[in-house]
């Protein structure tokens, strides 16, 4: 508060904000290597795919992997906030970086889709059904 106004000091609320922000980017930090490694790989087959030397036919896919890694990031980090519970929070981002790993293993190694979709589907319906009835 200002001492002559009594209005809240908007100098003391930027610095709380700018307090919190670094201690959220200080939690989120750890993810980043593991984003630099995906980088790195993920150029490295873009290189090999110029020179004609193919290793995976849809290494589009591994986009994929961003999100997933991230989602599954996320869920570590709820689970550690929560003091190592593991909260329906967690659960569902660690569902959601789980479907788009096989989601990906599907692209990447050409799985039949009407095979293995329904598959992922039912999988998805169970952990969701899971998810919802742990407490």
């Amino acid at each position: 508060m200002n001492e002559n106004t009594n209005q809240p000091n908007p100098l003391g609320r930027r610095e709380e904000r700018r307090a919190y922000r670094w201690e959220r980017r200080a939690e989120r930090r750890g993810g980043e290597w593991m984003l630099g490694i995906i980088l790195i790989l993920l150029a490295g087959i873009v290189f090999l795919q110029t020179q004609h030397i193919y290793i995976i036919n849809n290494w589009w896919a591994l986009f994929i992997l961003l999100p997933a890694f991230g989602s599954i990031a996320a869920a570590w980090g709820i689970s550690r906030a929560a003091g190592g519970q593991f909260p329906a929070r967690a659960r569902g981002s660690l569902i959601v970086g789980v479907l788009l790993l096989l989601v990906t293993a599907m692209f990447l190694f050409n799985l039949n889709w009407v095979i293995w979709g329904p598959v992922l589907l039912a999988l998805t319906g169970i952990s969701l059904i899971v998810n919802g009835t742990i407490k």
